[in-house]
């Protein structure tokens, strides 16, 4: 066995640790203030804030990419009139505020609808370069006051002969090459700047810009947004903060505001950008700041005095634990080492040294080392013919140095179990303030909002693009349908089905389970069981005026067009950071999607779960209402509690019929909350007392105890006159000297017995390794 240090580093490791855990527990425990605004809800307020970021982002980038595909779906064959393209790309329904076709090289409208499009500022001919990419869209100001989001693409429209082109001319219609076969056009788009979508009472939200200027407002109207005019200072400060985060990489924060009537404003800020900055949101240098006003938290108890006294009883128990093992282990042990050297150097050959034999050897401690002593003390005076060899007698045995090790452990532990399982917990009733149960509440609104948006998305891309397939031959059916599937990452398979039920064409993956041709538009659960969820948004193909036609190029007349969405979409839909677990459930409140892994179909993981989802439910019809509460994970009050909610989809829209539901949990000890904080940094002092003292008692009982108990052992047979065992030393330590001391000794009797004519003879036995563990 390697030389690990002997008696001395375990006890001193033993009082290093004990002290240093002392003080991790005063600084740990004396640092953590009871704040009137708990930093969880300041957390929460950041993360809404973020939530309805995203959510902006997402809006912008939807818009962006659908301008995009409307510009690069065909033109009406025999018309390049620009009025004609303009309403084939903004058909009826289209969220815009207005549309322009411009001219690249002169800027001159060609065609508009709807509200006259602000293009102060914009240059036309960059934009149109083919070599510049897709166009970022912008946020300029209009002449209404509120400013716009402008979207732009290249459109490509056939010219026609020079006598169409010159009647265009004096129509006002394009004014085309004749060596042209196709003329570029830049389609333009404005539509007003959307508020973000914020939850909560009393909590506003704003969309600023890069100037600090506010875009949008929600809610428009009410009290909420009389306190948030109060506020001025706010978004400039956001809008700076944002500007600021591009060098530090920090895109969302949150800030406290005075105290007012009573109240403090909490307010979270974030930049609508991705994680890339590579979409078309992230340029456009929009913050939203969310804010609402919660009342302060009672002053709380001070830590300070119980971290003082807890580190103060763990030094006293550190410096008692080291003057007891001092005393009674490393004292004793070092003197029966000296004790054992000096005998051995007086058995040797040097005439002075003899002396040291006359010297009774001291017995010092009791267990190992004081019988250790007493078979030295009977081994010397054997050695000066004193007295003969004293066989063993039988006593009962006293408590030793192993319950010595045992009953520090005991004490240590005293201090460790209580802060580890009982000091310092949390109260079921006082767990998490009501605050932060509905700012649960909340994100998890958003996150079905989150759902519910992206469902209607892709189902109006999916309406968009079955008018696109109607009258269409197969191959411009095929190109509809893969430039759909790449622009809708959410689509796991498309398809088009014709009024039997036969699949006619398809794109991407095998769908999991192919939809009978329903009536209407919408989106379903196609399946209830099975390995994966299966669902799909359909819309019905518009009856081509040439129904014949159609029939004779593709066979029979499609009926509709089906989207399977991807399980992996939605699951990234419901994930959220600092949300915790999150399950998309169905009307049965069974598991379709999560953030954590999950069977499909699967019930949610607790009663308490299930029927917390169904207080959200409604009659048929009915909107449903959102519902949150602390749970109880664990049997024991106070053990296991999470912060729950559950809310349904919005009832309105291609997702009302689904009766979907979005839950999530998330433990209450992971909310930056001062009473959590301080029963984790007990626990941990308790566990670190534990640790380092379990560790420095079991290392001192290995490299002392055990061998110190062999060593007592070969001292007292040797004492009792067995001449035949060869000692052999196996540590480099203090009793490692021992033995080797013991073993000079030992070779001092066989040779005094030689030469007084004893009958006993130094017979070679086998050898024996005393000082090996027991």
């Amino acid at each position: 066995m390697p030389m690990l240090g002997g008696v001395r580093p375990p006890i001193a490791a033993l009082l290093c640790g004990l002290l240093a855990v002392s003080a991790l527990t005063a600084l740990g425990l004396g640092t953590v203030h009871e704040q009137d605004v708990p930093q969880a809800l300041s957390d929460a307020e950041r993360q809404i804030a973020q939530d309805a970021a995203d959510s902006v982002g997402t809006s912008i980038n939807a818009s962006a990419g659908s301008v995009r595909r409307s510009a690069a779906s065909a033109t009406p064959a025999g018309s390049s009139k620009p009025a004609t393209v303009l309403r084939s790309l903004l058909p009826t329904g289209h969220p815009a505020a207005g549309g322009v076709l411009l001219d690249p090289r002169t800027g001159k409208p060609l065609a508009a609808s709807g509200e006259k499009v602000p293009l102060t500022g914009v240059d036309t001919k960059d934009l149109a370069r083919p070599d510049t990419g897709n166009i970022a869209p912008r946020v300029v100001a209009s002449g209404t006051g509120a400013p716009r989001l402008l979207f732009f693409a290249r459109v490509s429209v056939p010219v026609a002969d020079r006598k169409q082109d010159e009647n265009q001319d004096q129509a006002g219609d394009l004014r085309g090459d004749q060596d042209a076969a196709e003329r570029g056009l830049l389609f333009v788009v404005s539509e007003k700047v959307a508020a973000p979508a914020v939850y909560g009472a009393g909590r506003t939200g704003q969309l600023v810009d890069r100037n600090g200027k506010v875009c949008a407002s929600a809610p428009t109207t009410g009290a909420a947004l009389t306190a948030a005019t109060g506020h001025r200072a706010l978004p400039a400060a956001a809008a700076n903060a944002a500007n600021t985060s591009v060098h530090t990489g920090d895109v969302s924060g949150s800030v406290l505001g005075d105290g007012r009537h009573g109240l403090r404003r909490v307010t979270g800020w974030a930049s609508v950008v991705s994680e890339d900055g590579k979409d078309d949101a992230s340029g456009l240098g929009l913050t939203v700041l969310t804010a609402r006003e919660v009342p302060p938290a009672k002053a709380g108890a001070d830590h300070m005095w119980f971290a003082l006294v807890a580190a103060g009883a763990l030094v006293v128990i550190a410096v008692l634990v080291t003057l007891v093992l001092w005393g009674t282990m490393q004292r004793p042990l070092l003197r029966l080492h000296l004790s054992a050297a000096r005998l051995a150097r007086g058995v040797g050959e040097v005439p002075e040294e003899r002396a040291e034999l006359a010297r009774p050897v001291p017995v010092l401690g009791f267990g190992e080392p004081g019988r250790a002593g007493r078979a030295l003390e009977s081994i010397r005076r054997q050695l000066l013919g004193e007295t003969g060899p004293e066989p063993a007698q039988e006593v009962r045995r006293r408590p030793g140095v192993r319950a010595l090790v045992l009953v520090c452990a005991l004490v240590i532990a005293a201090w460790g179990v209580p802060l580890l399982f009982l000091l310092n917990r949390v109260p079921a009733a006082k767990a998490v303030p009501a605050a932060a149960v509905a700012d649960q509440q909340a994100r998890t609104e958003a996150a079905a909002d989150r759902v519910q948006r992206s469902l209607g998305g892709s189902h109006t891309d999916l309406a968009a693009a079955a008018s696109a397939l109607s009258g269409a031959s197969r191959e411009r059916a095929a190109e509809v349908l893969r430039r759909e599937r790449a622009g809708h990452p959410t689509f796991r398979s498309l398809y088009v089905l014709d009024r039997t039920g036969a699949l006619v064409q398809q794109v991407g993956k095998q769908p999991v389970r192919t939809l009978v041709p329903p009536t209407g538009d919408g989106i379903t659960q196609v399946n209830t069981s099975g390995k994966i969820p299966a669902i799909a948004a359909y819309a019905r193909i518009p009856a081509a005026r040439n129904t014949k036609g159609a029939e004779k190029a593709g066979g029979t007349a499609p009926a509709v067009v089906v989207a399977e969405i991807g399980v992996d979409e939605l699951n990234d839909l419901v994930t959220r950071p600092g949300l915790g677990k999150v399950w998309l459930t169905d009307e049965r409140h069974r598991v379709l999607a999560a953030s954590v892994g999950f069977e499909a179909f699967q019930p949610l993981p607790s009663r308490r779960l299930t029927r917390l989802v169904a207080k959200t439910d409604a009659a048929p019809g009915g909107a449903g209402k959102s519902a949150s509460a602390v749970l109880h994970a664990g049997a024991s009050p106070g053990e296991g509690l999470s912060v729950a909610a559950a809310a349904p989809l919005a009832q309105k829209g291609p997702a009302a019929g689904l009766g979907w539901r979005v839950v999530s949990a998330e433990p209450a000890a992971a909310l930056k909350l001062a009473a959590y904080q301080v029963q984790a940094r007990t626990m941990l002092a308790g566990l670190l007392a534990l640790t380092a003292g379990g560790a420095c008692l079991g290392w001192l009982y290995v490299v002392v105890v055990g061998p110190l108990r062999t060593l007592t052992g070969c001292a007292e047979r040797l004492a009792g006159g067995d001449r035949r065992t060869v000692l052999f030393p196996v540590h480099h330590d203090e009793c490692g000297s021992v033995t080797r001391s013991l073993e000079l000794l030992r070779q001092a009797l066989v040779e005094r017995d030689r030469g007084a004519g004893a009958d006993l003879a130094a017979v070679p036995a086998p050898s024996f390794q005393c000082g090996s563990a027991p």
